[in-house]
């Protein structure tokens, strides 16, 4: 089927004859360790008891009458998820992840995914239930649904179950990526897609039997599952898990998980590394021996090199070393994994002019400085996977010094979205003239070196074009959270809106809690217009200053740009200035009451 290098999985088409060789042939080894409060093991799972309760879960769905249906898998981050997830392969469910929605919390885009899905039953566990029982009522859809809490079905069933036929082209799961809530998109991914993309992964992050990984990610987000999950019991390592929202109370609880499990694998999208440089304090370094961490991959949003440098000026005294650094390229639509470097090798980086990036060209610079942008290269493709850059309007490949959308072919894209035909022949199925056979149109834009080095400058959609030039919102947002200590950094987006035929820049930012009561709202405004002017030459609109918690983000705690140009075009944002702008009103009209002054309309 797969040119694959691990021995084991030569035999293995799918996870399902995977995990049944492991729990033969490793049947006593550690699989997952769940670290219940970030810090504290709670549960651990060999791959004998692993593969006990996917085919005890597995023959429980085939006798529910499962086989074959979609089902919702709606799990805290834990062992529970995990168990659901293979029981479904092991029953031939076609798994469909999903972020349990908090208390209180729209289920828009849960029920947006289920009627896309039409799935008629909702694995999860009696907890996440109870949170979200009261406001099933409000939504008669979700009602109808069968919620069975699997942690409260008593099956002594793994004698019982009957495997299911699969083959490369078998559907394993639906992927929802974190586009419209009213519009979702399930990546449909295939047996044969998880395998090849996890042998790359395999591959290219250079694991072995001695790897260990250490992952905070959502199990629901391709990266968590893909990389996080799946990717230790195809490699057959064990890894350490944690919940996100442990890690980001408190993100030294990570790198403390991978001083004491001794972690080899692990990383996060950019902010995960920001946060640690900015809230791990020296007296929480003290006892960190970072020492053992081979692949800090990164990935999922822009790379900064600003980042990665101050992540290790701050964690070398306790055995970080830069070579770990492992920026890498994926999306849903291709299983996770496209292209990613060599283990260990240094940081691959290139010097542009931005003028000259603004307008989808790349001239190298000497200097480092004012007018210069760093981008981090993101590896290279492997031999099973071509990798394009194609000029988005001509639709014909760019030279090596223009900025074009990266157009992917590898036995790791998926079969397309769910029930979406036009959307799948639009993303999935571009032809070049010069090339054989399909390509995935990512969305994302870069430019690739002579010697295949891939660098993503954007996101096609995301670039506003302001006055005939090119302005990426991430460089803007990275500007914006600069100006203030009370601007959280990763808080904010910048994205365009046409008034008069013509697109004009919007900010929205959240202003850091500790900043609430004592802010000058009118000089925060006066010096983000005057920071964007001077870096980018650019006028804005509007900007909106918002509490904490009012921008949307997708489960692996990306910006949602698109969501946010909705809630300001919708009006549906809070700012924070007409709350005060109440408050002082409401206090002017109480003296003037008292007073007997009469207010001038």
């Amino acid at each position: 089927m797969y040119q694959l290098k691990h021995s084991l999985n030569q035999n293995s088409e799918n996870l399902v004859d995977l995990l049944r060789q492991r729990a033969v042939t490793q049947s006593n080894a550690i699989a997952y360790t769940f670290l219940g409060d970030g810090e504290n093991i709670t549960l651990e799972l060999t791959y004998k008891e692993l593969d006990q309760k996917a085919r005890s879960l597995g023959a429980l769905f085939q006798n529910l009458g499962l086989k074959g249906k979609r089902a919702l898998l709606m799990y805290s981050p834990g062992i529970e998820f995990i168990t659901a997830f293979l029981g479904c392969l092991y029953a031939g469910v076609v798994a469909v992840p999903a972020y349990p929605p908090r208390r209180n919390q729209s289920l828009q885009r849960l029920q947006a995914i289920i009627e896309d899905c039409q799935a008629e039953d909702v694995l999860t566990t009696s907890s996440v239930l109870e949170n979200i029982e009261h406001n099933l009522e409000q939504h008669p859809q979700l009602t109808s649904l069968r919620w069975l809490a699997t942690d409260k079905l008593v099956s002594r069933l793994a004698t019982t179950w009957q495997p299911s036929p699969i083959d490369e082209n078998s559907l394993a799961f639906l992927q929802y990526t974190s586009g419209s809530t009213g519009n979702p998109k399930g990546v449909m991914l295939t047996h044969g897609n998880l395998i090849h993309n996890l042998s790359l992964i395999h591959q290219n992050f250079g694991h072995n039997a001695n790897s260990k990984g250490v992952i905070w990610l959502p199990p629901y987000h391709d990266m968590g599952l893909i990389g996080g999950v799946l990717q230790p019991l195809y490699g057959g390592f064990p890894v350490s898990l944690m919940s996100p929202v442990d890690f980001l109370q408190k993100p030294v609880r990570w790198l403390e998980a991978i001083s004491r499990y001794g972690g080899t694998t692990s990383g996060g999208p950019n902010f995960a590394y920001e946060l640690c440089v900015n809230k791990v304090t020296p007296e929480q370094m003290a006892n960190l021996d970072l020492s053992s961490w081979e692949v800090a991959f990164t990935g999922a949003e822009p790379v900064r090199a600003q980042t990665l440098e101050q992540f290790s000026e701050k964690f070398e005294q306790v055995g970080f070393r830069r070579e770990a650094f492992y920026p890498c390229y994926g999306m849903a639509e291709a299983t996770l994994f496209i292209t990613g470097g060599k283990k260990s090798q240094a940081l691959v980086l290139e010097t542009v002019e931005e003028k000259a990036l603004e307008h989808n060209q790349i001239v190298r610079s000497i200097a480092v400085g004012s007018g210069t942008k760093t981008l981090v290269g993101c590896g290279r493709a492997s031999a099973q996977c071509k990798v394009a850059i194609v000029d988005p309007e001509t639709k014909t490949l760019c030279t090596a010094n223009q900025v074009g959308e990266i157009w992917v072919q590898s036995e790791s894209i998926a079969a397309g979205y769910w029930q979406q035909i036009e959307k799948t022949a639009e993303t999935f199925y571009a032809e070049l003239p010069t090339e054989k056979g399909y390509f995935l149109r990512t969305g994302d834009l870069g430019f690739m070196r002579e010697d295949g080095e891939l660098f993503v400058t954007g996101r096609l959609k995301d670039v506003m074009i302001i006055r005939g030039r090119n302005h990426y919102p991430q460089d803007i947002e990275h500007t914006i959270a600069s100006v203030h200590p009370a601007l959280k950094s990763s808080y904010g987006a910048a994205f365009g809106v046409e008034i008069a035929e013509e697109e004009k820049l919007v900010i929205v930012h959240e202003i850091e809690r500790t900043y609430l009561k004592k802010i000058d709202f009118k000089q925060i405004r006066w010096d983000i217009r005057q920071a964007l002017t001077a870096q980018h030459g650019l006028q804005v609109h509007d900007i909106v200053l918002l509490k904490p918690g009012s921008i949307p983000k997708t489960s692996s705690g990306k910006i949602q740009r698109f969501r946010c140009r909705e809630k300001f075009l919708a009006g549906t944002f809070e700012p924070l200035e007409n709350k005060a702008a109440t408050h002082e009103q409401t206090a002017k009209s109480k003296v003037q009451s008292m007073w007997g002054v009469t207010q001038a309309v």
